[in-house]
C-alpha cells in the first residue's frame, strides 16, 4: 500500500476498535448487569451511559467510515481493497441498525434520565436495545478483521 491507504488503515483500525470494544463490553457487561438491575436504574443509568455515548461516540465511528472508504479508494492491491470493503460493508450494516433501533432508544432513556423519570416501558426499550448488541459487536468484529486483513496483505 501506499502512504495514504496505510494511513487510512491505521486511522480505520483504531477508530472501530474504540466501537468494538465499546459494543463488546456492553454485550459482555451491561446487557447482563442491566438485566438485573431495576428500572428505574436502568432508566438513570444507561440514560446517562447512552448521553455521554451518543455526544462521543459518532467522532470514531464517522472517522472508522470514512478512513475505510478512503483506504479503499487508495490501496493498491486487491487483498486490501477487499479487506477494506468487507469491513466498509460491516460498519455501514452496524450504523444502520445504530440508527433505526438503539439510537432512538438512547434518546428515550436520555430524555427519562434527565427528566428523572422511568419510562413504564423500560424494560422493554433494555431488551430491544440488548436484542442487537451481539450483532453489532459481530458487525464491529467483522470490520476489524477486514481492515487487519487489508493492513497485513499490503
Amino acid at each position: 500500500m501506499n502512504t495514504l491507504a496505510d494511513t487510512a488503515a491505521v486511522v480505520a483500525v483504531f477508530s472501530a476498535a474504540i466501537i468494538y470494544g465499546t459494543d463488546v463490553f456492553c454485550a459482555l457487561v451491561l446487557r447482563p448487569a442491566a438485566a438485573g438491575a431495576a428500572d428505574a436504574s436502568v432508566a438513570d443509568l444507561l440514560g446517562r451511559v447512552h448521553e455521554y455515548g451518543d455526544r462521543r461516540l459518532p467522532v470514531p465511528g464517522v472517522l472508522s467510515i470514512v478512513a475505510t472508504a478512503l483506504l479503499i479508494a487508495t490501496a493498491d492491491g486487491t487483498p486490501a481493497r477487499t479487506g477494506g470493503a468487507v469491513a466498509l460493508l460491516a460498519l455501514l450494516l452496524w450504523l444502520a441498525i445504530y440508527l433505526r433501533i438503539s439510537a432512538p432508544i438512547n434518546k428515550r432513556l436520555r430524555a427519562a434520565a434527565a427528566d428523572h423519570t422511568v419510562p413504564p416501558d423500560t424494560r422493554q426499550l433494555q431488551q430491544r436495545w440488548d436484542s442487537v448488541i451481539w450483532t453489532r459487536a459481530l458487525l464491529q468484529t467483522i470490520a476489524l478483521a477486514g481492515l487487519v486483513t487489508a493492513v497485513v496483505t499490503t
